[in-house]
């Protein structure tokens, strides 16, 4: 058999296509399908299974599309109690395609419903496809089920699961099973991810400190500490994965475009993507700036965790040519229903931010209200300047009464991505002036 991984890097995804003779298995596919078919035509091959290995929560799959337009078989947990139509697929369960012997496995601990996909092919060669259980460094966190999927479950009971499944789930398993999970560093599925793509079964059993001899009570301990935030839109795509995602094309296709505006006739939201030096330069009223300058910047996430599912929103973009690619992007995470027009900017005067007068802050820091964006274990690492008011941006639309506004305003983060998020925010909430420290905040970084 042939593993092909396919990275998605704002949202640390992996997906796989797995080729056998001239037939083709998907694993956890990414919400835009058009690669796995591409793929499938360089190798004259048709898909014809699609494994799930459970409802994911960070983004969107394109399962019931891919079946849909290919015929493909879905397999997933009976436990998901899902919508689409689907083959069960757990402890015991086998599909042949070609050469490879796919078996199930359940593995709970990121959700009640997670399972392991072991490909077996006739060269014996075993590769193991984890999701969200088995991650490179680590295991997938525990708390993202309380309020959202089919099987509802406490963190604490999944923690447990998720011991079991880690020391009594792979043991007939050797050492070079290869290791294919859904997500590397960078995702909020888990805390401490390899940047490591794959790894081998005994490297993870060295490594990992999940797979070290401990307690039950040891382990959960270790796994429910520090885990990062939940972004709003978690709870929204675990559900809309199990009743099965809309065509994805035609979701984008249905967003309207606004052309050269200057102003908006209502009051909604306006998402502005632009760079932060155009935004502070000229904006429309009622508008934050989530950047999606690159694949670097996390938009995906800081979208679907600042803005609620269901609000709508308009989408500013720098120029028409980047719709295909903004609308893409959004409808990773299911947010394209809620798009009313994607927007360009026309000529004339709109809205502009205040320039910080760094000297100024250097000089007398107490004369403003510092607002720290970042998350609570960074914080928790050490403040960058001790009377700041630590709220983290994910939070900050909702916590606009706890800021005062008898000083000025200035907000800060680690780098400059979320100050600049953080700062519009308030910018359109609050009385008062309200400053983004930038990257300037590297050099008081620098003086601690």
């Amino acid at each position: 058999m042939e593993i092909k991984q396919f990275e998605d890097k704002p949202l640390a995804h992996f997906s796989y296509a797995i080729l056998s003779e001239d037939k083709i298995a998907l694993v956890d596919p990414a919400r835009d399908p058009r690669p796995y078919y591409e793929y499938a035509e360089e190798n004259n091959a048709s898909i014809v299974a699609v494994f799930e290995t459970h409802p994911h929560a960070d983004f969107v799959s394109s399962h019931l599309q891919v079946h849909q337009e290919t015929g493909a078989t879905i397999y997933a947990s009976k436990k998901i109690g899902a919508d689409y139509p689907h083959q069960a697929f757990d402890d015991g369960d086998t599909v042949s395609m070609g050469k490879v012997t796919f078996s199930a496995r359940n593995t709970p601990g990121h959700s009640p419903d997670s399972i392991t996909i072991i490909a077996k092919d006739e060269a014996y060669k075993t590769a193991a496809f984890t999701g969200d259980t088995l991650f490179i460094g680590d295991v997938g966190r525990p708390d993202l089920r309380e309020k959202a999927g089919n099987m509802k479950a406490k963190r604490e009971e999944l923690a447990s699961m998720m011991y079991d499944s880690i020391k009594n789930k792979f043991t007939d398993l050797p050492d070079d099973t290869l290791i294919y999970p859904a997500h590397g560093a960078g995702s909020l599925c888990g805390k401490n991810l390899s940047s490591a793509s794959m790894s081998t079964l005994g490297n993870e059993r060295m490594g990992n400190w999940a797979f070290k001899e401990q307690s039950e009570e040891e382990f959960v301990k270790q796994i429910l500490e520090d885990q990062p935030f939940i972004p709003a839109y978690f709870s929204h795509d675990v559900d809309l994965n199990k009743d099965g995602a809309g065509h994805y094309e035609a979701g984008k296709a249905k967003v309207a475009s606004k052309l050269n505006v200057t102003a908006l006739e209502d009051d909604t939201l306006v998402v502005d993507t632009r760079d932060e030096e155009a935004y502070k330069s000229r904006h429309l009223p009622n508008s934050i700036n989530i950047m999606a300058r690159n694949e670097n910047d996390k938009f995906e996430t800081w979208l679907g965790s600042i803005v609620k599912p269901g609000e709508p929103f308009y989408l500013v973009a720098n120029s028409i040519k980047d719709r295909e690619e903004l609308l893409s992007r959004v409808a990773k995470i299911g947010y394209e229903s809620q798009v009313k027009a994607l927007v360009t900017l026309g000529k004339g005067e709109l809205n502009c931010e205040r320039e910080l007068a760094l000297d100024s802050f250097i000089s007398h820091p107490e004369y403003f209200t510092v607002v720290d964006v970042r998350n609570k274990s960074e914080v928790n690492e050490g403040k960058i300047f001790d009377h700041a008011l630590p709220i983290p941006l994910h939070e900050l639309r909702n916590s606009i009464e706890k800021i005062p506004t008898d000083k000025p305003v200035i907000v800060h983060c680690a780098g400059g991505y979320r100050s600049a998020a953080g700062s519009s925010i308030l910018s359109k909430e609050l009385d008062a002036e309200v400053y983004d420290l930038s990257e300037a905040v590297n050099e008081f970084k620098d003086k601690d």
